[in-house]
């Protein structure tokens, strides 16, 4: 038979078959036995394995079914035809050949030239004896016909994986004057990779932003980072020697170490105000720098800065020590201001309702000095041209801060005082009578004591040298005989009246104030202090006179 006949051997095979010419075991296992007797045996051994199928209209019996379609034809795009077209007859002569079936026109052609069956099957041996066709490239076939249709369909070409938009062709493509219908999915492929173009592009600037992100992100961690090492593990940036120059600095009140720092880190005396805390803190000498005016010099080393600064010498300001009475504060402003002795007292008296005193000050018209008590100890800023009023009143406005810290009305109250005035005139009398302050909290005690109108060991008197050296404008241990105070006649002279003086004998610090405030619990009515380091408290009056022979023999041995 033809290439385009039909027969009861294997099927015809295309040139343009994938498999035309392989000379595998598949193509010799279809290939008939042509052995000059098996044209005969076909028509009784074996029957038309296509008889029982039913293909685009079947068999009826009387008319002839269509060829079943191949997906391997090479014309299978076509509808397949009937090879006969119902006109010519069977050639094979077979019993059970096809019935008459109208030809295609060039299939009758083709049929004209066809030998006869007995010469067929030499044919189609020399056929398949030819030499191997050059394989060619295998057909598109059609979306439309799937690999279900046949079973001999292999499977659909997979769709090719997307390619990385680094490696993506961007070539034009968009050129081509050929269209091959394989390439449509390659189509999209092509438009991702311009996409990808354009990701790409966006990809490097935002790898550009992040790289810039880290490297500030690096610079700030690292600034930080070496501020915070060289704060907690560094030594703080200092100056070295002495300085050059002469600069003011002004420090403002209640200003801690650290601010003090700041203030002459600003003026251009230290370097760093850490370096001015540390040296104050490893001199030990933090707790004595007070607030005021110094005169220093620029690019100092902490430490001699601190030096100069606890210098009198250096301070162009005042400074006022705990318990100094009024009347040596008004010779310190004349002298610090070059007035005449007495200036600035005379201004005190006459313009003591106009320096900021607080509404329950003056409450005695026994009271020496309206200002006693509120001239504040604290160093104080006072140039060349400065006022004598306006030095009394920043040291008056100093006290009523204090005092207002501390909340004398309310604490007098609980102290069972009349005034806030008499809290303040035990903080001086405790201020004076303590010659050290880590005895103020018994001496604070031993008045509360001697106050108690009940007390049977000295009934409600005082009996402290220190309000008659007050009474006398003077500073003695010699006051006299116990006797001859009990007639000296002055209100306060707690010799001879019961109970508080009229008014403070001092200006008290911020230490005796607190000890007035909170005194230590004790029974003692009397105490004596034969030392700097010791001072002896006593509840009778023969235990303290026992301690008065104790201190006259430690007076005895201080003179040889």
């Amino acid at each position: 038979m033809t290439e385009y006949g039909r027969g009861y051997g294997s099927e015809p095979w295309h040139p343009e078959d994938p498999l035309y010419g392989d000379g595998s075991s598949r193509g010799q296992d279809q290939q008939p036995q042509w052995d000059g007797q098996q044209a005969h045996r076909y028509p009784q051994q074996q029957a038309d394995p296509y008889a029982q199928q039913h293909y685009n209209g079947g068999w009826d019996g009387t008319q002839g079914g269509q060829v079943p379609y191949d997906p391997y034809d090479p014309y299978g795009q076509q509808p397949p035809a009937d090879p006969y077209g119902g006109a010519n007859p069977d050639y094979y002569a077979a019993p059970e050949a096809y019935p008459p079936q109208p030809q295609h026109p060039q299939q009758q052609g083709m049929q004209a030239q066809q030998p006869q069956q007995s010469q067929q099957g030499m044919q189609q041996q020399q056929q398949y004896q030819q030499p191997p066709h050059p394989q060619q490239r295998e057909p598109y076939y059609d979306e439309g016909t799937g690999a279900g249709d046949d079973w001999r369909a292999e499977p659909e070409p997979r769709e090719p994986e997307p390619e990385h938009a680094f490696f993506a062709d961007h070539g034009d493509d968009d050129d081509r004057d050929d269209h091959d219908p394989r390439e449509e999915g390659r189509g999209g492929r092509d438009r991702r990779g311009k996409k990808n173009k354009k990701n790409k592009r966006h990809s490097g600037r935002t790898c550009l932003v992040v790289t810039l992100f880290f490297a500030g992100a690096v610079g700030v961690v690292g600034y930080f980072g070496y501020d915070f090492i060289m704060s907690h593990f560094g030594s703080a940036p200092d100056y070295e020697g002495e300085g050059t120059g002469e600069v003011q600095v002004d420090v403002p009140e209640n200003s801690t170490i650290l601010e003090m720092g700041l203030a002459l880190k600003k003026a251009g005396v230290v370097k760093s105000a850490d370096a001015f805390s540390e040296a104050a803190v490893d001199s030990k000498k933090d707790k004595i720098l007070q607030p005021g005016t110094y005169s220093l010099r620029k690019h100092m080393s902490a430490a001699s800065a601190i030096e100069l600064m606890v210098n009198p010498k250096s301070r162009n300001g005042l400074t006022i020590r705990e318990g100094l009475r009024s009347g040596d504060v008004y010779k310190l402003i004349d002298k610090k201001l070059h007035l005449k002795t007495g200036t600035t007292k005379g201004v005190a008296k006459t313009e003591s309702k106009s320096l900021g005193l607080p509404s329950w000050a003056n409450d005695s018209a026994k009271i020496k000095d309206p200002l006693e008590g509120f001239l504040y100890p604290s160093t104080y800023s006072v140039g060349e041209n400065t006022k004598p009023a306006a030095v009394l009143k920043q040291m008056v406005a100093r006290a009523n801060q204090v005092y207002e810290k501390y909340d004398l009305e309310r604490n007098a109250q609980k102290l069972h005082l009349d005034s806030p005035m008499q809290l303040l005139t035990v903080a001086s009398l405790t201020q004076a009578e303590g010659k050290y302050k880590h005895d103020f909290d018994r001496v604070a005690r031993v008045v509360y004591n001697r106050l108690k109108p009940n007390n049977t060991e000295t009934y409600g008197l005082l009996d402290f040298d220190s309000t008659v050296n007050y009474a006398r404008s003077k500073s003695t241990l010699d006051t006299g005989s116990v006797d001859n105070l009990r007639n000296f006649n002055d209100p306060y002279n707690t010799y001879k009246f019961k109970g508080l003086p009229p008014g403070p004998i001092g200006n008290p610090g911020e230490e005796a104030l607190k000890s007035a405030i909170h005194p230590t619990k004790g029974n003692w009515y009397y105490f004596v202090s034969i030392n700097p380091e010791k001072t002896l408290f006593a509840e009778t009056n023969e235990e303290h006179e026992r301690n008065r022979r104790i201190y006259v023999k430690e007076q005895e041995k201080a003179k040889q």
